[in-house]
């Protein structure tokens, strides 16, 4: 079953970042305690919606959205923490974007929120969706209906923040 507004998220699942050139474990309780934060998903690092417009959207927005109460963005995909910082990078998002890996996409199942791409040769990835989470519990959920960007733009969720 799908998460949805109200929902507590699963604040012991972890995640991994880069973090002075290794890969570390992060805690979602760690990422999500005591704060507001954005947080975005995206099917895949490097892909065309992704990498020109979902995250350059949210790199460009950051301090829009910081400036409406929001401590941290926080992308996720299932995509190992090494493409994840490479996309980070040539993207960025250093110091606007924070970049986790759901590497084995079990961020993605807890969710509800899997997306099987195998017709495109990409296995199992998260739905394209943004929501906003107040220490750890849904505020808003948007969830995009189909390919395309609409609903969990930067520009979108800035609006509805």
């Amino acid at each position: 079953m799908a998460v949805k507004v109200g929902d507590t998220l699963p604040l012991d699942l972890k995640l991994k970042e880069m973090k002075d050139g290794s890969p570390k474990d992060v805690a979602l309780g760690e990422v999500f305690k005591g704060k507001r934060v954005v947080l975005f998903a995206v099917p895949g690092a490097f892909t065309p919606t992704c990498s020109m417009k979902h995250l350059p959207g949210f790199v460009a927005e950051a301090a829009k959205i910081r400036a409406r109460g929001v401590d941290d963005i926080v992308c996720v995909a299932v995509n190992d923490v090494f493409v994840m910082d490479a996309w980070g990078k040539s993207s960025g998002a250093a110091g606007k974007v924070r970049m986790l890996a759901d590497g084995n996409g079990e961020f993605a199942r807890a969710m509800g929120l899997e997306l099987d791409a195998s017709g495109f040769g990409m296995g199992k990835r998260s739905q394209r969706y943004g929501m906003v989470v107040k220490d750890g519990r849904v505020e808003q959920l948007h969830v995009e209906p189909g390919p395309g960007l609409n609903v969990c733009s930067a520009e979108s969720m800035l609006a509805k923040l």
